[in-house]
């Protein structure tokens, strides 16, 4: 991985990581995607997109190179709590699978501890990790739901999602207000008063 290291005239530094090899490679394949919908990738304006969109689609994927049970692990406690513990409006920002288009969102992901806590950051990153690959909705809520449960080995977990997709948005049927929810659970959630008890708590917004 190469940093590349940008400062402006208010003294603020950005660093960029990516893969210089990887960055080579995209970038000729969106020069000739830009030569093929009939445009002039030599223009100005257009003459740096390929390598743009090269360093952002890796940002975007970045998931591919990180571990999230590294993450867990990482802030693992011991701790003799055994009540629901809840982070809810987790921003996503995750890619379609199927048409490479963004899907917006939030995740709320809750577990109840069997002897074992985790950093509430750890939490967020793991939805993080995930939502950086090519996603389909579903399988990212499993995903989550596994991972937090495999690792920390709680008595349940549970993850709902709720996400707008630019494919049903910008193409497609065009439906610019739809909200697609999904859920998974395990242990404790799949008892309907713990599930209510989570459903009731995600959706209570602070005053």
């Amino acid at each position: 991985m190469c940093s590349l290291k940008n400062s402006n005239s208010n003294g603020y530094l950005r660093n960029d990581f990516y893969n210089e090899e990887a960055t080579e490679q995209l970038s000729s394949h969106y020069k000739e995607i830009l030569h093929i919908v009939g445009e002039d990738p030599s223009r100005e304006g257009l003459d740096k997109t390929p390598e743009r969109v090269a360093k952002a689609m890796q940002f975007l994927l970045q998931g591919y190179q990180i571990d999230p049970v590294e993450i867990l692990q990482s802030a693992m406690f011991k701790e003799d709590y055994r009540q629901m513990v809840i982070v809810k409006d987790i921003e996503i920002y995750s890619m379609c699978e199927h048409h490479m288009l963004p899907f917006i969102g939030k995740a709320h992901v809750a577990y109840i501890p069997n002897g074992t806590i985790t950093g509430l950051s750890k939490i967020a990153r793991v939805v993080d990790v995930f939502a950086r690959r090519l996603q389909v909705q579903e399988r990212l809520t499993t995903q989550i739901k596994d991972c937090i449960q495999d690792t920390l080995k709680p008595l349940g977990v549970a993850v709902v999602i709720e996400a707008q997709h630019l494919c049903m948005q910008m193409r497609g049927v065009q439906k610019q207000h739809s909200i697609t929810t999904t859920s998974d659970f395990t242990g404790a959630f799949e008892k309907v008063a713990t599930r209510e008890e989570f459903i009731k708590l995600i959706s209570t917004k602070l005053s």
